[in-house]
């Protein structure tokens, strides 16, 4: 007997029906219709986004085991939600969204010393008395694998990821060291690899944790005098995941720590995943026997993504929030926004709202408005070391040389004009301006700001090269 999508759903109710209270089945099941099969995908039809929200988030599970029992393991499932037509069509219309097929992260159980009140941070090698503890893995269970589209830029990354994924500890990448500029997937390609290992290996503790909150954490435990403690319990972890490790740039005391346990974790076979903003030779600040081992293991970096990448990414988010828009549109926004996924991501989701919330169509005119918009915002938003090397590049000078104590004229000029332009596109602290621009205080800023000034006014060819580095960091 062939299978209809009618056959297929009716079994998966009576499935559920037996599996859930039935105020909840008839308040979320019974209004559910089913659509379509096609091979292995069943397809459904919710009466709003709410509702589809809620399954997703509270029967997930639930609705994948009976829909596996039916299908085979394989098995996907696919909403149409009914909508109002919000362009004045009296028809109601559809919007088709997949479904995630994961539940949030549970916390993982570790075994811990006894005869401590406060167990977080213990030694679990301690013979008398075991506790049970439950650790969070701090994973985000929608960054995964599936949804960190593959191209030029990061296949490295997302090769090495899989590979740390499919065996941690086991390869020789260990530390891996993720780095690259803001908005291009460290994160998420962290975030993933954590959650297809729980996924293989549920018993293994995984934790991700940013630098900044791994540095108060030790701060705390300083204050508290348990620092041992705070190592110990970092010694239960598998696979340690640290997020924006340069910020541990100039904390000497959290960067011996970490040190302690990395040693530790490695040499005991676990797999440290590391992620920064540039690479351990660009590092500053960070002690030599650190950045040593961070090269230990392999070090893949991400770069902006390609054309037919941003293609790809931006197909991947409407067909996530089953919204359709011409390809012209989508080839459009892709060839005018190329810095980095976050901001083509901002980039299409303001497009989307603004076509919502206005009850507008998505034409080329209203997406060039968006774009425009947004990348005059994007481009406001300049580093500290992005101008010293514009500067740097502009005069030919290394970064070492622009920075060093030099009172040669050619330099002390480039140095006052990386400041000038530091104070005018951040809203970094003349101090803060004047630590990172050849360790100098703030008063020498406000001194190299006001000689700018005034050169401009009577120096036609020192004007040229204000408006030459001003253009070029404007562009």
């Amino acid at each position: 007997m062939n299978k209809t999508a009618q056959s297929v759903w009716e079994n998966c109710l009576s499935f559920i029906k037996d599996n859930i209270q039935d105020q909840a089945y008839k308040t979320w099941f019974e209004p559910i219709k089913s659509v379509e099969l096609t091979d292995n995908a069943l397809y459904i039809q919710v009466p709003s986004k709410f509702f589809y929200e809620w399954l997703e988030e509270h029967y997930v599970k639930l609705l994948k085991v009976a829909l596996t029992k039916e299908l085979g393991k394989n098995a996907k499932l696919l909403y149409k939600i009914r909508m109002e037509n919000t362009y004045g069509n009296k028809q109601p219309f559809t919007e088709q969204l997949p479904s995630a097929n994961r539940t949030p992260m549970k916390p993982q159980e570790v075994d811990a010393p006894f005869k401590n009140l406060n167990p977080e941070l213990k030694n679990p090698f301690v013979i008398p008395g075991i506790r049970n503890l439950k650790i969070e893995s701090q994973l985000n269970a929608n960054y995964s694998f599936d949804n960190f589209l593959e191209g030029d830029s990061n296949r490295l990354a997302r090769s090495a990821g899989m590979a740390v994924a499919n065996k941690p500890g086991g390869t020789s990448f260990n530390p891996l060291l993720i780095f690259g500029g803001v908005g291009l997937g460290k994160t998420h390609l962290a975030h993933a690899i954590g959650v297809e290992i729980k996924d293989k290996y549920p018993e293994k503790t995984v934790l991700y944790i940013s630098a900044e909150i791994f540095t108060q954490q030790y701060i705390d435990s300083v204050k508290k005098n348990n620092r041992n403690d705070f190592i110990h319990f970092y010694q239960l972890i598998d696979v340690l995941i640290i997020d924006d490790v340069q910020f541990l740039s100039g904390k000497s005391g959290t960067q011996d720590v970490f040190f302690h346990i990395f040693n530790y974790l490695h040499q005991n076979g676990k797999q440290v995943i590391l992620t920064s903003d540039k690479a351990p030779v660009d590092m500053q600040d960070i002690e030599q026997r650190l950045l040593s081992r961070f090269k230990w293991g392999l070090s893949a970096e991400l770069h902006q993504p390609d054309y037919e990448t941003r293609i790809s990414i931006l197909k991947n988010i409407l067909y996530r929030d089953g919204v359709e828009i011409p390809e012209e549109i989508i080839e459009y926004v892709a060839r005018n926004i190329k810095s980095n996924v976050r901001e083509l991501e901002g980039a299409i989701i303001s497009l989307i709202a603004q076509s919502s919330f206005n009850k507008k169509e998505v034409t080329l005119e209203l997406a060039k408005s968006v774009v425009e918009k947004f990348v005059k915002n994007v481009k406001r938003e300049i580093s500290i070391d992005y101008i010293q090397k514009i500067v740097s590049d502009y005069f030919q000078l290394d970064l070492e040389t622009l920075q060093s104590k030099t009172r040669k004229r050619h330099v002390v000029q480039a140095r006052q004009l990386a400041m000038f332009f530091a104070k005018k596109f951040t809203k970094a602290s003349l101090a803060n301006i004047g630590s990172q621009i050849g360790d100098r205080d703030h008063a020498t800023v406000l001194h190299a700001c006001k000689t700018v000034d005034n050169l401009v006014a009577t120096d036609k060819q020192f004007k040229k090269f204000v408006e030459d580095i001003n253009k070029k960091l404007t562009l």
